[in-house]
């Protein structure tokens, strides 16, 4: 038996019957659209904020909002794919910008002078996740940039629809992003 969410949309979008189920209330069409968006939501999540519990807190918010707003979310304005990124990357920069507001209110730590508690679990040498860390270091629209195209496998016109950009600002952010990102590489293997 095939689901009615399955078929074919008019519009071209894979999601856009499916997103009118979702309109309706239809909560087994709404444990569809988890199920298809949630790996790449996790994953930019992720990257962006360097936190795989909070990556699924934004995930989860997401679909929230996903849920709330299915019946106003418009073909005509963007694909979901495109929508749908953008939901998670600004509650990413919500989070990001929380972050700052707590640190800078926060007095200044005693520094702990201990083996770290993940220490021998995994280690500091290991490349991708000095990539990682690196990732997290650059400016965050450069970040954003460089998750969407590299680790999204979004199309440059896809990732500069996401962020609001022409393409050729999407590829002056990449650009910018890849040589921070080779300056602090290139930075942390000297001092190792």
């Amino acid at each position: 038996m095939s689901m009615k969410w399955d078929r074919a949309p008019k519009s071209g979008d894979p999601d856009e019957d499916l997103l009118g189920r979702i309109a309706a209330g239809d909560v087994p069409a709404m444990r569809v659209m988890i199920t298809r968006q949630s790996p790449r939501i996790i994953a930019v999540a992720t990257r962006m904020l360097g936190d795989a519990t909070e990556a699924e807190d934004v995930a989860q918010e997401t679909f929230l909002r996903v849920w709330r707003n299915a019946g106003g979310w418009r073909q005509r304005n963007a694909r979901f794919s495109t929508w749908v990124h953008r939901v998670a990357i600004n509650l990413c920069y919500d989070r990001l910008r929380r972050r700052k507001d707590v640190l800078a209110e926060q007095p200044p730590d005693v520094e702990y002078e201990g083996p770290a508690p993940d220490a021998g679990l995994l280690s500091e040498d290991d490349p991708s996740r000095r990539v990682e860390r690196a990732i997290q270091m650059i400016a965050p629209r450069q970040r954003e940039a460089i998750i969407l195209v590299y680790y999204q496998a979004l199309s440059n016109a896809e990732a500069a629809e996401i962020m609001d950009v022409s393409v050729d600002a999407l590829e002056s952010l990449l650009a910018r992003g890849r040589r921070s990102l080779q300056v602090l590489l290139l930075k942390e293997q000297g001092d190792g």
